[in-house]
Parts: C-alpha cells; structure tokens; sequence
C-alpha cells in the first residue's frame, strides 16, 4: 500500500463482510500496471492516503452481499475499474461508458488500525481478498489462466477497446502506436482484430518494436496513418501523434500524462487535415466487455499469455514495480 508520499509497504488489512450489492473476491492473480507508478509518482493522483494499490486483478467470488444475483461464490471473475452507476445523466442518457460516478464498496478495507484504506480506482487488487461492487466483476471462463484474465481488467481492456469503441477502427485502415508496452501491444491487437491493413509501431526501444511484429505490427517507425494512438501521454508523442494523423483521421490520446504537462497544437494544420481528437479513459471499456476478449484469447485472436513476461508472489512487488519502471517487461503479475 501507499502509505504517504514515497512510502509503500507490504502489511496485513482487514477485509470486510460484503454489504448489500457487494461481493469479496479472492486474489489468484493481480498485473502490474504502470498506473500503479502513476499513483506512486503522483502521491496519491487524487486518492485520499493511505492506499491499497493495484487494479488488474482476477480471482473467485468468496461472499456475496444482499441482492447479488449477477454472480455467485466459486465464480472465476475479473475485476473491472471502469463500472456504471446506472443513475447520472451519461447513464441516463443510454452512455454508460461515460458514467461520471463509478459505484465503490467505501469501508470495506482497513488497516489494522482501524484506518481506511482507498483502494486504487475502487478495487484495491494488491491484497489476497478485496471487495467491489458486483457492477464491477465479470465471470469469465475458467478456462483462461487467470495470470492471463487479469490482464483484462486494465491494460488488454484498455488497448483492445481504444480501438474497437473509443475509436472504432475501420477495416482496411491506417493504424500507427506511439509506446508499445503492454497497453501499446494490445492496440496492435486490437487494430489486427478490426482488421487494419497497415498497423505502424512506434518505439525508441528496439525490444519493443521487435515484440510489437510479433504481435502485429506490419511496419516500424513513423508514418501516416488514419488512427494515431499516444499510448505515452507527453508532449513530445502528443505532439507527434499530430503531425502523422492523416486528412480526416483521429488522434487518440490513451496514455496517462503527468500533471502539468502540456503540448503545443498546430491549429491551422490541425484545422487543414480536419482530423479529430479524442480521449480514451481506459478504452471506453465495461466489465461486460470481458467475456468477449476472454473468448477472443481463447479462440487464439487475442494474445494474451505472451504479455505475461514473469509471475511471482506478492512479496515481489517492489521487484514487479521496478521492472515496470526500467521497461524489462510487458507485465509482471503477482499471485497472492
């Protein structure tokens, strides 16, 4: 957990009984996703402290709260940070996707002391047991390694559905990834499933530009395209991202930028090549979205075990986090 700014330790938390419409889930398998450092470097990113880190976990049902129906204990389930309140005016207005208050399970996990813990983006995944909303799981099949089910609830989730609803790539387009990481492979993924002719990867590190072939990527290095995704979120690849978008093509902006940071937009150009930006807040995805890319990896269109470069036990977790932070790895994934 973060415990205050520049502090993160392993210790044992109390976990409660789930309450109405909640459900306990027990941790087989969490990623380490590079949010996580975003939430480290950021003290915080807007979390009250202390809090419990980690929000790409998979696992089994253990207790559910009154009401549940939706699943049941013993149900293997991926956990999702993107849920709908079903009740604000995005909600409303049939936009779920957009839902501007994401149901949580507040009280749920606490220190020993007593102290609350803020589970990161209201699941809290770094732990053996955590409780959600039931809004926020999906069964999935027991079928798929749950090292590899996990990955779908952010990073896989994040890059995939950039692509087939946050910007809805059309068959036969142009598709260019600036930062092929984990997030970055899976929009490679994502734009081969949409059925993008020419799908451009764009990396300074050559391991990534080597990996991102192989998981579809038909070219290597800048080019123009109809879709440009910045999977980074600086100024520079921003930046570049606008100068390679093609006439009536699309900038999406994927990649979390640290505060402060701003770029500089070319109006008349952007105005000349009529093309759009947009934001996708973690793909646009929803934990019902989960079952579809769990049978897209089992039917062997989404690849999900070669973006698992290591597990290891929770106690790993400093190693998991620097090897995140010197790019070793697509993804480490921690099994309590």
């Amino acid at each position: 957990m973060l415990a205050a700014p520049g502090e993160v330790a392993l210790e044992e938390i109390d976990v409660a009984e789930p309450g109405p419409g909640e459900v306990r889930v027990r941790i087989a398998a969490t990623g380490v996703c590079r949010t996580d450092l975003h939430v480290i470097h950021e003290d915080g990113w807007g979390h009250e402290l202390p809090v419990l880190l980690g929000h790409e976990g998979a696992g089994t049902v253990d207790a559910v709260g009154d009401g549940v129906t939706s699943v049941a204990v013993d149900d293997r389930v991926v956990i999702g940070w993107k849920t709908a309140c079903g009740a604000c005016a995005q909600c409303r207005a049939g936009r779920p996707r957009f839902c501007r208050r994401p149901p949580a399970a507040p009280g749920t996990l606490r220190r020993r002391d007593g102290t609350v813990l803020t589970p990161v983006l209201r699941t809290g995944t770094y732990a053996t047991r955590t409780v959600v909303p039931a809004a926020a799981v999906a069964s999935v099949a027991a079928e798929l390694p749950v090292e590899q089910a996990c990955l779908l609830g952010c990073g896989v989730a994040t890059g995939v559905m950039s692509v087939l609803e946050t910007a809805k790539v059309e068959p036969g387009s142009r598709v260019a990834v600036i930062g092929c990481g984990g997030v970055g492979l899976s929009v490679i993924q994502g734009a081969r499933i949409a059925g993008a002719d020419e799908i451009r990867a764009i990396d300074p590190d050559d391991r990534k530009l080597a990996q991102a072939r192989q998981f579809g990527a038909t070219e290597t290095g800048p080019g123009p395209a109809d879709y440009v995704f910045d999977v980074v979120g600086r100024a520079v690849t921003f930046e570049q991202a606008l100068a390679l978008v093609a006439t009536g093509g699309t900038v999406v902006l994927i990649g979390l930028s640290p505060a402060g940071e701003t770029a500089a937009v070319d109006l008349p150009r952007l105005f000349a090549r009529r093309a759009r930006i947009v934001v996708s807040h973690g793909g646009d995805h929803l934990p019902d979205d989960f079952p579809r890319l769990a049978q897209l990896a089992l039917e062997g269109k989404l690849d999900l075990g070669s973006l698992v470069t290591r597990t290891a036990p929770l106690t790993e977790w400093r190693e998991a986090l620097d090897a995140m932070e010197d790019g070793s790895v697509l993804r480490t994934v921690l099994m309590p």
